[in-house]
């Protein structure tokens, strides 16, 4: 056992490690301590991410109790409780690359938003954007995501607590960019996804699957809800985002709504 993931910053930072047995995390533990003084606590992943606020369970294994951090990212500040509320250290690169897709005056859904990354990424790299919706039904989590809009001083984000599928209903505007970051069950959403969309509007839908073949599960589910949904769309790229357990990657469709 030799890597790990780690949330926090230069002060203060908590380490995550895969499942193993308890000698072998143990002395881990106890060398990332030694060898990383701003790494204050280790915790081992005990389950997969479950449950509607898409939380793991985690083993206290060593350093303080107190887990909650202030992880930097691109030079914006996220404050969280890895134990509470969804967060992943390796979609940063991710986060960017959608960011960089926003232009000046658009309208940007964020389904299932957490702390709200995706909508901090996307202002402070597109600072004329017209207006970001972020969507999270963990109340921690938003809770969170206040904390954050107030750290990074954001001007153009409006936080709303609860389910997708009774938020967004309320929401009278449509909108020229969704973002669907949530890959287990995502596609339940695609039809208010595909209903919310501005003409020529783009979706970025993620999704899990096999590197045996990585996108034709993905493509027909899309297909399909656009049929249902009475849309005309186009796929017009297929992304490998990140490997999420063997021989499995989380993907991402854009998906142009005609």
């Amino acid at each position: 056992m030799t890597s790990f993931d780690t949330i926090g910053n230069k002060d203060k930072s908590v380490a995550i490690i895969e499942e193993s047995n308890s000698n072998e995390e143990k002395n881990f533990a106890r060398e990332i301590l030694k060898k990383h003084p701003n790494i204050k606590t280790v915790l081992k992943k005990t389950s997969e991410r479950k449950g509607k606020y898409r939380n793991r369970e985690y083993k206290f294994v060593a350093g303080i109790k107190n887990t909650e951090v202030i992880h930097r990212e691109h030079g914006f500040l996220l404050k969280l409780n890895p134990r509470y509320t969804y967060f992943s250290p390796r979609e940063a690169t991710e986060r960017q690359r959608i960011a960089t897709k926003v232009n000046s005056d658009e309208d940007i859904l964020i389904m299932f938003s957490g702390i709200c990354p995706f909508g901090i990424a996307i202002e402070k790299k597109q600072p004329d954007v017209k207006r970001i919706c972020c969507v999270e039904i963990n109340p921690k989590a938003h809770e969170y995501a206040e904390e954050n809009l107030k750290l990074n001083k954001t001007k153009k984000i409006k936080l709303y607590s609860g389910d997708v599928k009774e938020i967004l209903p309320k929401i009278k505007n449509k909108f020229d960019r969704i973002i669907m970051p949530l890959p287990k069950k995502g596609y339940s959403y695609l039809d208010l996804a595909l209903n919310k969309t501005k003409k020529k509007g783009m979706i970025y839908f993620y999704y899990w699957a096999n590197e045996s073949d990585l996108f034709s599960e993905a493509v027909k589910i899309v297909r399909e809800e656009a049929r249902k949904s009475n849309k005309k769309i186009k796929i017009i790229d297929k992304r490998k985002v990140l490997p999420y357990g063997p021989r499995i990657w989380k993907i991402r469709l854009d998906i142009l709504v005609n």
